[in-house]
């Protein structure tokens, strides 16, 4: 039994799977920066090799399915401790029990797996409900996110149907990437806070009218900071045009 460590990508984390069946057991798999020395066994730093790669991948859909390949990459993308290993385990269990895993949801290793699914569906899900974007300079669509699990890509679909013929950016400010896109077309970069366009004067005329808007309409007396915070949560609410204005921030 041996750790894996590997360079945190996609391609890394099946060379790992692979190197489980035809190298050594792994005791656990992690990111070099995330890794703790063990005592009772070794570990080995996994060079990523994209032959090794593609053969698990196409295993995973030929001897499980195409939903549970999608599934593998969903749970990859989520910031869950252990992920790497919940996913093993559930590969492992996939091989020996074909498409019939998916429904085996009172099994321990299934039920890990599929909460990973659930938490990063439900954070993609709010990402298309709080996503706010602003014009700037050029007629370019900006949002920034700051979500707890990786789901950038995830969004594509979406947003790319919503804005065929606008070119947008979604930032992920917390990971330093953004989803560039335009006419269905995008990908996924290196993106800083230096990269972001200023905002155009007619996007800060209608914030104000905006905000206005909210000033005017709320009734303070009956405002409800516990429920609005329960439908709402905090890490949302900064990127919210709507309630950047200090006095909607006491009302919102």
């Amino acid at each position: 039994m041996i750790d894996y460590i590997y360079d945190g990508t996609f391609d890394g984390l099946l060379t790992c799977v692979y190197n489980h069946y035809y190298i050594d057991r792994a005791g656990g798999i992690y990111t070099g920066d995330s890794y703790q020395p063990n005592m009772l066994w070794g570990s080995m730093t996994v060079e990523t090799d994209e032959a090794k790669a593609a053969k698990v991948y196409d295993a995973i859909e030929e001897k499980i399915s195409a939903y549970d390949l999608r599934g593998v990459y969903k749970a990859y993308l989520s910031s869950v401790p252990g992920k790497e290993m919940i996913i093993l385990r559930y590969l492992v269990m996939g091989f020996r029990k074909g498409p019939a895993i998916s429904s085996l949801h009172g099994d321990p290793v299934v039920k890990d797996f599929q909460a990973i699914l659930k938490k990063i569906s439900v954070e993609a899900e709010r990402m298309l409900q709080f996503v706010r974007f602003s014009v700037m300079d050029g007629n370019i669509l900006y949002a920034d996110i700051e979500p707890d699990h990786d789901v950038l890509e995830l969004l594509h679909t979406h947003f790319c149907d919503r804005f065929r013929n606008d070119p947008f950016i979604i930032h992920d400010v917390g990971r330093g990437k953004a989803m560039i896109a335009y006419q269905k077309h995008w990908y996924i970069t290196d993106f800083d806070e230096d990269s972001v366009p200023r905002l155009s004067q007619e996007e800060l005329s209608y914030r104000d009218l905006w905000k206005t808007f909210f000033d005017n309409i709320a009734i303070k007396e009956r405002a409800n900071y516990r429920c609005q915070r329960n439908f709402m949560p905090e890490r949302y609410r900064r990127h919210l045009t709507e309630i950047t204005h200090p006095a909607q921030d006491r009302v919102l």
